[in-house]
């Protein structure tokens, strides 16, 4: 059934909603009846084709793309006339999404360019291609065979960046060789910042000893390296520190750090997300470590993170109403999919570092000044707190939010799981799980 006739911008509302539920025909219909949806860009120059990939990084396994890529509703879009442009290839490469890039090849979309080709995985057609690209572009194709892991394509691709770069070679045979250096970039993929082959192979190195635990191995590439510390590794050593952050190792962060990397001597320190990182993901901790590098933006989010009470009421004023100024001068969550208004939005994200990292006393005052407890605010797309609690195994801050009363019947936007399902399947935290169920049992027993 048609929608009745409402504006463009809600039209394209209903159908990014559509797009996430992956409803094909009702995305047809909008289509039909708002021609102009094809067309149509949001605030961030964002065009519908951008809902049909979503923030995962690696969707590799045919689940996850399933879960976060939406193939048939693309085809609908591209086969209406919507314009395909570089960043939609890009990102599918990236992500690893071998169902939509199949999509692509078919509707005869994609460029014949030698970094399309090697992900496409056709080693005759990469061997016939071009031989006289330049390394940026050689080295791209083969990260982006490995990208998929066609191994004969990035054998064939390394040997060409090899006889670009006799360096990479020397590099490479040192190691274990060409196959085993082929074998690993398959197999062992983790997004970096773009770079050489062998400087995203060292990356990759010090993130794997990191999952692994393995602080001596770390130790040894860092020193083995020595680039890497300096200026021209300035973006990795952000994304090491980031990621440091996001798995919580402070170890590594600290051994990293006490090597005098150049992001530490950087007279202007490069941008980085790593402290709202921390806040994010209850990592307060880690803060004293990255101020050696960063300074602590000075907003209501980050007061009530850091625990600064004195802070924290500043952005106040005498009547206990927020005095928060422009909002946007506040850390904000992407508001794509979020409908609260701006300032709203500062003060949920200031209760969610509150709680997430255990400044209850802060947490209460944000509550009673204008925070919402039932607030949609996650790290990726709208949940709630107690859904962050719920997959970081934050215990107390889940009691905290429970025994204030928060919704335990919220869902998430992507799996439509409630807190408790976080818990049990998400994190594996059965402990959780059983008090997340037995509050609400208590809720219903109540209200009966």
């Amino acid at each position: 059934m048609a929608v009745g006739k409402i504006s463009l911008e809600s039209a394209a509302v209903e159908a990014r909603r559509a797009i996430h539920q992956n409803d094909v025909e009702r995305l047809r219909q909008l289509i039909a009846e708002y021609p102009a949806l094809l067309s149509w860009r949001d605030e961030h120059g964002h065009v519908l084709l951008h809902a049909t990939t979503a923030y995962a990084t690696d969707v590799s396994d045919p689940e996850r793309e399933r879960m976060y890529f939406r193939p048939q509703c693309a085809e609908l879009l591209i086969d209406g006339g919507a314009r395909v442009e570089p960043w939609l290839w890009e990102r599918v490469i990236d992500a690893g999404a071998s169902g939509m890039l199949c999509l692509l090849q078919r509707k005869g979309v994609l460029p014949r360019t030698l970094p399309v080709l090697a992900a496409l995985g056709d080693v005759e057609v990469v061997r016939s291609a071009n031989a006289d690209e330049p390394p940026t572009t050689v080295n791209q194709a083969f990260m982006n065979a490995c990208r998929f892991k066609r191994k004969a394509v990035a054998a064939l691709l390394l040997d060409r960046s090899i006889a670009l770069d006799a360096d990479l070679g020397r590099h490479v045979a040192q190691w274990q060789g060409r196959d085993a250096f082929v074998d690993f970039t398959c197999e062992y993929y983790r997004e970096v910042p773009p770079t050489t082959p062998w400087r995203t192979f060292v990356m990759r190195q010090l993130l794997h000893a990191m999952d692994g635990n393995d602080l001596p191995e770390f130790a040894r590439w860092l020193q083995s390296q020595p680039w890497l510390l300096e200026e021209g590794g300035l973006h990795l050593q952000v994304e090491l520190i980031e990621q440091a952050v996001l798995s919580n190792e402070e170890m590594f962060l600290t051994a990293l750090l006490d090597s005098n990397p150049a992001v530490l001597r950087s007279r202007i320190p490069p941008k980085s997300e790593a402290i709202a990182f921390a806040y994010e993901r209850g990592n307060a901790h880690l803060i004293p470590q990255l101020t050696r590098i960063w300074p602590l933006p000075d907003d209501l989010p980050h007061a009530a993170g850091a625990g600064d009470f004195n802070r924290v009421k500043r952005w106040f004023d005498a009547t206990g109403k927020p005095a928060l100024g422009n909002p946007y001068e506040h850390h904000l969550p992407d508001l794509t999919l979020r409908a609260d208004p701006p300032a709203q939005q500062v003060l949920d994200t200031a209760l969610a570092w509150a709680c997430l990292n255990h400044r209850f006393e802060i947490a209460e005052f944000l509550l009673g000044h204008g925070a919402s407890i039932d607030s949609t605010w996650s790290t990726h797309e709208p949940a709630s707190i107690l859904h962050e609690c719920a997959v970081q195994r934050n215990h107390q801050a889940a009691k905290f939010l429970v025994d204030h009363g928060i919704d335990l019947t919220i869902r998430d936007y992507r799996w439509n799981g409630t807190a408790q399902s976080w818990a049990l399947y998400a994190a594996n935290d059965a402990e959780l799980a059983n008090f997340l169920g037995a509050a609400q049992a208590r809720r219903e027993q109540g209200a009966h």
